[in-house]
């Protein structure tokens, strides 16, 4: 079940693989993040001493955090992996010119996963043309609609 999705992330890149990591959180970014408290519009994932690091996604604090607990709404985050995974993350991105997207937030079997994408950078003329593509596609759909009633 998807709890945020970062749908510029389709916009901008080229999404060529997925993967699903776990996130390492306190208690406030849990039920904030299970509020809907939190964003991944401007949130980047990097590779730094063979760890990954969500950083820029933002998860602000409830009303009704404790007031013992100072909340950072866009702390670095660190991501859960397996070793192999990260390796081969690591060789993509340094060799090949990937990027890391955060692509959304969902619950699996009750915990609060990333599912990252390695990405590569989309031009300025792929977007238009990606856009061209989706208003036809919305056109068609609306030509199929009013022809069938």
């Amino acid at each position: 079940m998807t709890i945020i999705e970062n749908r510029k992330a389709f916009h901008d890149y080229f999404i060529e693989e997925r993967f699903e990591a776990g996130l390492v959180l306190t208690g406030w970014e849990v039920k904030a993040i299970r509020a809907g408290r939190a964003q991944l519009k401007e949130a980047y994932v990097i590779v730094r001493n063979d760890e990954i690091f969500l950083i820029g996604a933002h998860i602000s604090a409830l009303p009704s955090a404790s007031t013992h607990v100072q909340p950072d709404p866009v702390r670095t985050r660190k991501l859960l992996l397996h070793a192999e995974e990260i390796e081969k993350l690591t060789s993509k991105v340094d060799r090949a010119g990937y990027a890391l997207i955060p692509l959304n937030l969902h619950y699996t079997k009750g915990r609060i996963k990333i599912e990252i994408g390695l990405a590569k950078g989309k031009k300025q003329h792929d977007k238009r043309e990606a856009e061209k593509e989706r208003d036809w596609k919305r056109e068609q759909q609306k030509l199929l609609r009013t022809r069938n009633r």
